[in-house]
């Protein structure tokens, strides 16, 4: 397969963090910035990526019910798609899973746990450091759906069918989380442990959920590969019917 050619629905209310996925994502990259009212006209891409926001999914706002209904029909063409904490919150709430505010924050380097093996954790540990950064969270998962990481704040994972979400931040780099945690309204000295808390060690342990992407994009290989497969092996039945 050549490159692929990823969609990436950035909602962010800034454009800093998609800087972050193009770095990870070893694959063109469209971007669209959906509340500024850019969504694809097609949807001749082999991939999307759903960012963060600090939004919440269930606000009454037009470009986060453009947003469910891109992600809707890029999920009934059999896409992959990866959501990543808003994202992650999107593609349950389109696959009629629940969200709901937790009334706390998590945020920082916390552990989390692998609970089924899956092609987008493979190469993690039974538990794995990840930046955390959301005050709502995925209660209610939707029906059919595997869950793949938790902790003890909740769903950090879930796969079903080509959706794919994790909850925790595999794009970012000590900048973004310092940015994140420093425009946080939260206790001054939580925030402080926090910030003390993004350091190489940590930064390095987190760094092991970036191969979530490569392993992402192996999904997507693996789907192309086998849609070639299906067309190779029915033109000789055409050929035969067209004779």
């Amino acid at each position: 397969m050549s490159q692929p050619t990823v969609a990436l629905f950035d909602a962010e209310h800034d454009s800093h963090n998609s800087r972050n996925f193009r770095r990870e994502l070893d694959a063109e990259v469209v971007e669209f910035r959906i509340q500024c009212g850019e969504r694809p006209t097609g949807y001749d891409f082999d991939a999307a990526v759903v960012t963060g926001s600090r939004s919440s999914v269930y606000w009454d706002e037009p470009w986060i019910d453009t947003l469910r209904a891109v992600v809707a029909e890029t999920l009934d063409r059999g896409i992959p798609t990866l959501g990543v904490c808003f994202g992650h919150q999107v593609l349950a709430d389109v696959l009629g899973g629940t969200v709901e505010p937790m009334g706390e924050y998590e945020i920082g380097y916390r552990t989390i746990e692998r609970r089924a093996a899956d092609p987008l954790l493979a190469g993690l540990g039974e538990a794995f450091t990840a930046f955390t950064t959301h005050s709502d969270a995925v209660t209610e998962l939707p029906p059919g759906a595997t869950l793949l990481a938790a902790n003890d704040y909740g769903v950090h994972g879930f796969r079903k069918g080509p959706a794919y979400a994790v909850q925790f931040h595999p794009e970012y780099d000590t900048t973004s989380a310092r940015e994140v945690t420093e425009g946080k309204d939260i206790d001054p000295e939580r925030k402080r442990r926090v910030l003390d808390g993004i350091d190489p060690e940590n930064y390095r342990a987190a760094c092991e959920t970036k191969r979530l992407f490569d392993n992402f994009l192996d999904v997507v290989a693996e789907r192309s590969t086998a849609a070639e497969s299906t067309v190779s092996a029915e033109e000789p039945a055409r050929s035969a019917t067209d004779d």
